[in-house]
Parts: structure tokens; C-alpha cells; sequence
């Protein structure tokens, strides 16, 4: 038991990779590097799947992806609404990011969404986002009487949700995958080697698609809610 709680502190702890040597230090943590190098391999398959276009008879790798784009911006536009279709790609952008976040510790990578501060940043960029759509639908003065709905009386109740807001969002991600990590971590211990890759399998694939789902599904709803 002992020996899993030093591998569960050690999870947690957010490794410093490098420091830039800029304004006293800047410490970057593993979870960046990682995140950079999602960006980096989703920027680079963007430029090999975006070559040699064509609008009449285009290839079929073409349709494959015009395919999967369409059937993306159909699934995820189903969360906001017509009124919300100028949200969508940064929805497209969140899911195709925590996908590959979740799943990417079959490849040997630590998941950054096991670090509070990527949820947590996550969380933030979404609830700005709800509230910019607020005010860019009703105005800053319908946006503020937002708050007054459906009395006065509630109006501190409707403050406070601008912070219970992100933090579900960031906790319930972050729970999630720490809580899987968990479970793989005791199964280790007891049972074999085929049985790990199994759950191993499941919790980074299902279970990872599942929590990217989630978090963008609930931040459509919020924004879906901020623009009726």
C-alpha cells in the first residue's frame, strides 16, 4: 500500500521538463510539453489532410475527411443549437484535444488532464467563452440583469454559479481520470498482466472518450442556456 501511494504522489506531481531563462525562470511542466506535442501531430496531420483539395472530383482521402469533419460539427452542434453554430469549432477544437489527451497514455505519455492546472485552465477558457456569448447575444445590460433571473432575491445564487461553474467542469474531468489511474494502479497489483491491458484499454480509450464528451456536452449546454 505503501508503495502505491509513493506512485500516487508521484502521478500528481507536476514535473518541471526545462525552464525558459526568462524573467527570473519560467518552469515548464510535463503536461505542457505534452499538450505541445498534441498540438504539434493535430497541426501536422491539418497540413498532410488539408493538401490538394479540390472542390470537383476530389480524392477519397478528401471525402473521408470532409466525412468526419461533417459528422463532427453535426455531433457537437447538436449541444448549442442553430443560435450557437459560431461556438462550434472551438467545441470541435476542445473534444479532438481531450480525446487525444485521455488516450494518450497508451502511447507512454502521462495525460496532462492529470494536472489540476490543465483542467482547471480548460475550465476557465470555457466559462469566458459562455459569458462572452452571453453578452454578445443580449448585450453587457441583458447580460447583467442575466443575474437578477427569475428575481431579484437569487441574485447572489447567480454570482456564485460564474465560480461553481468552472470547478465542476475542472473536477469532474480531473476526478475522472485521477480516479481511473487509481483503479489501474490497484489492479497491479492483483490481478495479471492480460487483465491490465484490458481495463488499461478501457479506461484510456472508452472511458477517456467518454470525459472529453462530457465536459464539451455540459459547456454547449451552459453556452446554449447563455444565448436563449
Amino acid at each position: 500500500m505503501g508503495d502505491l501511494s509513493e506512485k500516487l504522489i508521484e502521478e500528481l506531481d507536476c514535473k518541471t521538463v526545462f525552464t525558459i531563462p526568462l524573467f527570473g525562470g519560467i518552469d515548464v511542466a510535463e503536461s505542457v510539453v505534452v499538450t505541445w506535442i498534441i498540438m504539434a501531430v493535430l497541426v501536422i496531420l491539418a497540413l498532410i489532410f488539408t493538401r490538394n483539395l479540390k472542390v470537383e472530383n476530389p480524392g477519397r482521402r478528401q471525402l473521408m475527411v470532409e466525412s468526419a469533419v461533417t459528422w463532427l460539427q453535426k455531433f457537437v452542434g447538436d449541444f448549442v443549437g442553430e443560435e450557437g453554430k459560431a461556438y462550434v469549432p472551438y467545441l470541435m477544437t476542445v473534444i479532438i484535444y481531450l480525446g487525444i489527451a485521455n488516450m494518450i497514455g497508451l502511447f507512454g505519455f502521462k495525460p496532462p488532464t492529470k494536472d489540476l492546472m490543465v483542467t482547471a485552465a480548460l475550465a476557465l477558457m470555457s466559462i469566458v467563452l459562455i459569458q462572452v456569448a452571453s453578452i454578445r447575444a443580449k448585450n453587457v445590460g441583458g447580460w447583467l440583469k442575466g443575474f437578477t433571473k427569475p428575481m431579484a432575491l437569487v441574485t447572489p445564487i447567480n454570482i456564485l454559479e460564474l465560480v461553481i461553474k468552472p470547478l465542476s467542469l475542472c473536477m469532474r474531468l480531473f476526478g475522472n481520470v485521477l480516479g481511473a489511474f487509481v483503479v489501474m494502479k490497484l489492479l497491479e497489483s492483483v490481478v495479471p498482466v492480460v487483465v491490465n491491458l484490458a481495463f488499461s484499454f478501457y479506461f484510456d480509450i472508452f472511458d477517456g472518450l467518454i470525459q472529453a464528451y462530457i465536459f464539451v456536452f455540459l459547456t454547449g449546454l451552459f453556452i446554449k442556456e447563455a444565448i436563449e
